[in-house]
């Protein structure tokens, strides 16, 4: 870690005054570096204060994703340990796969300003412009995986609702069985991609992006996706929400395993997709039927016109209402 970097730890670490002084003995560094350092860190948009015989103090922080930023009071245990920053780059999945051909650490975070790669479910592409959204991927190893391994797309989905929620008091909620929506448009997205052998998962990849401050689509976009600023009318802060994000995440997971009835009970009071009516396509025919249960191992359950109960586990399902489908 650099100078600059333990410096601005430091700060972060210490909300109050800490004097040049402190700062020097702790870090083993003579004041003149800590005074070009501070002047450096301003210049990167940090706003510092100095003052006589007190020394500076962390007014705030530039809305980028650093790593020390990120892990600065992030509180998880296990997620995150390793953060992986890129400014540009194809897909955050794609280089978290990479990674684990070289021995990623479970839990890593993999996250960046700008995909030119980013893929949505059913190969769709992810539109991910540069410094708006939270573009990333925390990569799992088994450890840390639920026995329900196929429910882990419902938690990410569950783990950001409730960040949203908490941070912005937008009222979001999920979509089956990736989607997080405000009203009747998407805000986020999820891709889970796994690797895996006859007997066991290697690994899971959790890809999730959060339209955050965009502030406004194309018109083929407007009609079926949001942003938080757009919802909030006011920018929002992106570490924080990441922070809160990943802490929900780390939190479901570890709910699932002591308690998943409850766990799956929440997801469900959170799923816009029970009690709409619905259309997926089955032998191809398009089905019409009303979302009536979330199954165990995450499948959601229809009543069909004719009564009959169907248990989907992939494919498309729309929702009246929501994409602008009617």
């Amino acid at each position: 870690m650099s100078t600059k970097d333990e410096i601005l730890k430091y700060l972060q670490e210490h909300n109050q005054y800490v004097s040049g002084e402190e700062l020097s003995e702790q870090l083993l560094v003579s004041r003149t570096a800590i005074w070009k350092n501070i002047n450096t860190l301003r210049n990167c948009g940090y706003e510092i204060e100095s003052m006589t015989n007190r020394g500076y103090r962390l007014v705030s922080s530039p809305d980028i994703l650093k790593p020390e930023l990120i892990l600065s009071g992030l509180k998880t245990k296990s997620l995150a340990k390793k953060v992986f920053c890129y400014d540009k780059i194809d897909s955050t999945n794609e280089e978290a796969k990479r990674q684990a051909l070289t021995g990623a650490p479970d839990g890593s975070l993999f996250i960046a300003e700008q995909q030119d790669g980013g893929k949505g479910r059913l190969g769709r592409t992810w539109n991910s412009p540069a410094g708006t959204g939270l573009w990333f991927s925390v990569f799992l190893r088994s450890s840390q995986l639920p026995l329900q391994v196929t429910n882990i797309t419902l938690f990410a989905g569950l783990a950001v609702c409730r960040a949203i929620r908490s941070q912005t008091n937008a009222a979001a909620m999920i979509k089956w069985p990736n989607d997080v929506v405000i009203g009747s448009k998407k805000v986020c997205g999820i891709l889970t991609e796994m690797a895996a052998e006859v007997d066991r998962i290697e690994y899971v990849v959790v890809g999730i992006g959060v339209n955050v401050n965009i502030e406004s689509f194309s018109d083929e976009l407007s009609v079926k996706a949001t942003s938080l600023r757009i919802e909030c009318n006011h920018p929002v802060d992106r570490i924080p929400l990441l922070q809160k994000i990943l802490r929900e995440f780390e939190s479901v997971l570890n709910e699932y395993s002591s308690n998943p009835e409850s766990t799956l009970a929440d997801y469900k009071t959170l799923c816009v997709s029970l009690n709409r009516k619905v259309q997926f396509t089955k032998d191809k025919t398009t089905v019409s039927a009303t979302g009536v249960d979330i199954a165990p191992d995450g499948k959601l359950i229809v009543r069909c016109e004719n009564g009959e109960l169907i248990s989907i586990n992939s494919g498309e399902v729309t929702i009246q209402g929501i994409y602008g489908q009617t």
